[in-house]
């Protein structure tokens, strides 16, 4: 139930088990609670457990909470071997984490939801971001709910002992928890839980997968539609097998709970030791794991198969279509590798090493036919060679040559994106393109479009890259395929009226074909014209932007199978050694 907000207050929504006092934001005109607890806090007894319901107040109604301010992240546990620039930074958070915030209309009845799962490799970042403008951009025609979930070691410790005395994947669990508290409670906030979109991007649009593949695919009750951008997938083992097993020991070692330690003899065993454990040396064991043990710009706490969530391989569940959901929106961006490759890459024997350490399951047979995929013996761009972007289906490819690098370095970015980003976005719309189901697909090339910079377009507010005018079109288009189950807008949001861009078109909307198997086709969303300046990261790496005046929204169609010289194609070598990566 929701009670409109009087002269001494905010928007008020009763929950049973609690109750929320929100604000009004006049900018936007939207009501916003942040902050609602959505399960019970996973602390204590309930550490690597399933996510617990609220307990509701035995006598009287609950009190008035005023929900206003963000709350408190979950434990940050960093990324392996990055620079602190980059901000994949281990740090302090709560463990007390399974909030989330709802944004909505005022008079919203009946409106579609987006269910915004945040990225962060399984162990950074939290529900930070504002899509106040980007809900106003589609005239607040829809509600959002930003969630978190447990995560690091919190969300993703794995191993015999784990699956025994606890549960696996625990931070997948939190975010199909706060699913199911939409069906439950969206209504009250004008909501409609038959009409929700999950989205994501990063391990956020991982985690998208994997509610799409739940349970071998069982049709899910919790979602319509999907969005999943620059979907990631990780190295997936299963709970018991050497890496996971060997992360889990090493957090064991260090929190104090090791073989003949006091606290495990105290409590009997090595998992009631962590349970009964202080937070900080949890926490501080948890990054210390994370950025100790690994590769360039991995993460170790990462979801498992479990024979339950998880069944089996997402790649090969993916080929063989058994996925949730009507609709699918997927995308990936033009230089998925930077900033979680090594940018310091430069001859053939660091070459070998990346691919040694990456994929440390390949036999020297797949490594030869990984060096022969993406061309290694033929001749190669010298690494201070001019850097520019690609046009994806003509000219130079993205094998040897982008806008961050040339030669070796760029075939090692783009091997990392491919493998990681690119062909899991691939294999997931081949999935949906079923008579039952309908997909579109596209990519994100505005300069410098690594991982994540697609980001500033769905919350950034002035942001200089992309322009507004960008953003305005690609918020159009999520926003379309959320409350109409469909990325196709109008040519005057595509176009925001400039003569000059370039959009394709079908009377006065643009022409966005459905991806199929028999017809590829994805859009390519960019931008052209302004100034190209150049920006400095570290002394390894640096990019390009466009700004200024005279910058037009170009986008068009392409072949999603020979796009960058046969994508498709590698994407079908990575596929094949899928068990091996393994993913």
């Amino acid at each position: 139930m929701r009670d409109s907000s009087d002269a001494a207050g905010g928007p008020v929504v009763k929950l049973g088990y609690a109750t929320y006092e929100g604000y009004y934001n006049d900018t936007y005109d939207l009501n916003i609670w942040k902050g609602i607890r959505y399960a019970a806090p996973p602390i204590g007894k309930l550490r690597w457990q399933a996510p617990q319901a609220v307990k509701t107040p035995k006598y009287g109604p609950p009190p008035v909470t005023a929900a206003v301010d963000q709350p408190p992240i979950c434990p940050q546990s960093g990324a392996f071997g990055t620079p602190e620039v980059y901000g994949f930074n281990s740090g302090p958070g709560d463990e007390d984490c399974l909030y989330l915030n709802v944004y909505a209309a005022p008079d919203a009845s009946d409106l579609p939801v987006l269910v915004w799962i945040h990225g962060g490799g399984y162990q950074l970042f939290g529900a930070t971001y504002d899509p106040s403008v980007w809900i106003n951009t589609n005239n607040n025609g829809f509600i959002v709910v930003e969630i978190q979930y447990r995560l690091g070691a919190f969300g993703f410790l794995s191993s015999k002992a784990v699956k025994k005395k606890g549960k696996l994947n625990a931070g997948l669990l939190d975010q199909q928890f706060a699913l199911a508290w939409v069906q439950k409670h969206i209504s009250k906030f004008g909501g409609d839980p038959d009409r929700v979109t999950i989205a994501g991007e990063s391990s956020g649009a991982g985690s998208v997968m994997h509610h799409a593949l739940a349970y071998g695919g069982k049709d899910s009750k919790l979602f319509t539609n999907v969005i999943a951008a620059s979907p990631y997938a990780p190295p997936l083992y299963s709970y018991d097998e050497t890496v996971p097993t060997g992360h889990y020991a090493a957090f064991v070692k260090l929190a104090g709970c090791g073989k003949g330690s006091p606290d495990r003899k105290k409590h009997g065993n090595a998992f009631d030791c962590l349970v009964a454990a202080d937070s900080a040396v949890l926490q501080s064991a948890s990054g210390t794991v994370s950025t100790t043990r690994g590769y360039f710009g991995s993460f170790s706490w990462l979801p498992v198969i479990d024979g339950d969530f998880i069944q089996g391989r997402p790649s090969r569940q993916l080929h063989l279509g058994r996925v949730s959901g009507k609709h699918l929106l997927v995308g990936n961006n033009a230089n998925e590798g930077v900033p979680l490759t090594n940018p310091a890459v430069k001859t053939q024997a660091q070459y070998n090493d990346f691919v040694t350490n990456t994929f440390p399951l390949f036999s020297n047979a797949d490594t030869a036919r990984l060096h022969e995929t993406y061309q290694l013996d033929q001749a190669q761009p010298g690494d201070d060679d001019p850097r520019f972007d690609t046009l994806g289906d003509r000219g130079p490819t993205a094998l040897n040559q982008s806008s961050y690098a040339t030669g070796i370095q760029q075939a090692v970015f783009n091997i990392a994106g491919e493998s990681t980003f690119d062909c899991p976005a691939q294999w997931f719309a081949e999935a949906y393109s079923t008579d039952s189901r309908k997909v579109w697909k596209y990519q994100y090339s505005v300069t410098p479009s690594h991982h994540g910079a697609d980001l500033s377009a769905y919350f950034a507010v002035g942001a200089a890259v992309p322009n507004a005018d960008f953003r305005h079109a690609f918020q159009k288009i999520w926003g379309n395929f959320v409350i109409h189950n469909s990325p196709i807008i109008s040519v005057a949001d595509a176009t925001a009226g400039y003569k000059n861009a370039t959009v394709p078109k079908r009377g006065n909307k643009i022409r966005w074909p459905k991806y199929s198997l028999k017809n590829p086709q994805h859009m390519d969303l960019n931008t052209t014209g302004g100034e190209v300046t150049l920006v400095p990261v570290t002394d390894e790496l640096s990019f390009y932007v466009r700004s200024g005046v005279g910058i037009v929204n170009t986008f068009r169609l392409a072949n999603g199978w020979t796009w960058e010289g046969g994508r498709g194609a590698r994407c079908g070598f990575w596929r094949a050694v899928s068990a091996k990566v393994p993913y």
